[in-house]
């Protein structure tokens, strides 16, 4: 198949992914305009996945070299998730919202019960192979080759299984046998253990990456990051709390990382902007942890100042919201600073380490006059701070001075015995 064929076909699988996410979700429309039907199961994460990764597939596949399976592995996923996602609206539609309205009802139950089945396995082969293609070591081709048998006998065996799915939970299989053991749960809590330890192959990566997969890697791990978050806070915190606006907040956080997992992958594979995820997971730290900060003062100033307000007049009153948004406002800035400057030490300490180095240089500078000093207090700085293998310092003279010595004058050259990749 030749380049230009290939990337057709990877168009072609994303645009039917696309047009089968869209009906969906006309389904869907229509299935909650009827009273007592049951919603789909994560049509949301499944609309996330198949559009996401359908489009992250038709980008990447011309970009990466053709022995690299990813773009091929993007396109089938998001396009696996668009017909998961299509039957199973189908199913409900034509079943219980408007029984008998549309043909093949049964067929599409059935697609719907089992094809979740190889879609999830492959996600598991992109954590595995990511970021280049390859598996991490020799040793784990067991792992693959279990993985390709766990589909083979766990995709016949939940397609003819008795009973329902949890995404159709009030629409049997057509095609499920009674004597055969429902394997839904036991075989998406196998797939789920899969996809842990081919995770965890990321941290094996990580040991022996160079400076460019370290940075690609970090960008699977943060969207990862805030995908689990979001899934904690929606589904366990915000169900226990039982306020609104958390419950909100986690959910929104939770669709940035379901669709940021196929976004960062993309981002790594093509190195577009690779070197900025330091910043970015740098910025989600500071104001994570100064909303969190701040959120806690808040409301603990209004619970204390109400209790007092109380006390003294006998009811509430407005003032302790009006005084804690002041004290908010007052130490929004100073806690800022305070957080940025405990990160880059915490976490940061070599950026830390030369952001202070360099600020010591620019305040010696102020008061140096000497040209010599000034260049071997240069050198030294950039020796500590860049540590490259070679410096060289050009320094040009005012116009009056000799011909000869015009142009240039002083080189100083330093070996550093430090690696040759420059911190991030």
């Amino acid at each position: 198949m030749s380049k230009r064929t290939a990337s057709w076909l990877a168009w072609s699988m994303c645009a039917l992914s696309l047009a089968l996410t869209a009906l969906s979700l006309l389904l869907l429309v229509l299935n909650l305009s009827h009273a007592g039907v049951p919603i789909y199961v994560h049509w949301v994460e499944d609309t996330l996945i198949a559009v996401g990764f359908s489009t992250v597939g038709a980008l990447i596949f011309p970009r990466i070299p053709p022995e690299n399976p990813i773009g091929w592995i993007f396109c089938v996923i998001g396009l696996l998730l668009g017909v998961v996602h299509f039957t199973g609206q189908y199913a409900i539609y034509t079943v219980l919202a408007a029984p008998g309205s549309l043909p093949s009802a049964e067929v599409a139950t059935w697609i719907c019960s089992w094809l979740w089945v190889p879609s999830t396995d492959l996600i598991v082969f992109l954590l595995l192979l990511f970021p280049d293609g390859r598996l991490p070591s020799s040793r784990w081709r067991w792992f693959a080759w279990l993985n390709i048998a766990i589909v083979l006998v766990g995709s016949p065996w939940v397609a003819f299984s008795p009973g329902t799915t949890e995404r159709l939970a009030l629409i049997h299989n057509p095609l499920g046998i009674e004597s055969l053991p429902n394997v839904y749960q036991p075989v998406q809590a196998l797939l789920f253990a899969f996809g842990l330890v081919a995770a965890a192959s990321l941290l094996m990566r990580l040991r022996s990456a160079g400076a460019v997969e370290r940075q690609q890697i970090k960008w699977f791990a943060y969207a990862t990051a805030l995908g689990f978050s979001g899934a904690i806070l929606t589904y366990s915190v915000s169900e226990t709390i039982g306020v609104l606006w958390l419950e909100w907040a986690s959910f929104v956080l939770l669709i940035v990382g379901v669709l940021g997992v196929p976004v960062s992958m993309g981002i790594a594979i093509l190195r577009y902007r690779l070197y900025e995820i330091d910043l970015i997971i740098n910025r989600t730290l500071v104001y994570g942890l100064l909303t969190a900060t701040l959120a806690l003062f808040y409301l603990g100033s209004v619970t204390a100042l109400q209790s007092l307000f109380s006390l003294l007049t006998g009811q509430g009153n407005t003032l302790a919201i009006v005084a804690s948004t002041l004290a908010i406002a007052a130490l929004f800035n100073p806690l800022r600073r305070r957080i940025q400057s405990f990160i880059d030490r915490r976490f940061y300490r070599r950026t830390y380490d030369a952001a202070k180095t360099l600020e010591a240089f620019g305040s010696r500078l102020r008061y140096e006059t000497d040209l010599e000093r000034i260049s071997e207090d240069l050198g030294e700085v950039v020796d500590e701070t860049m540590q490259p293998s070679h410096i060289s310092l050009w320094l040009r003279f005012p116009s009056s001075s000799p011909p000869n010595s015009s142009e240039s004058s002083s080189e100083v050259k330093r070996r550093s015995s430090m690696q040759s990749e420059p911190p991030p």
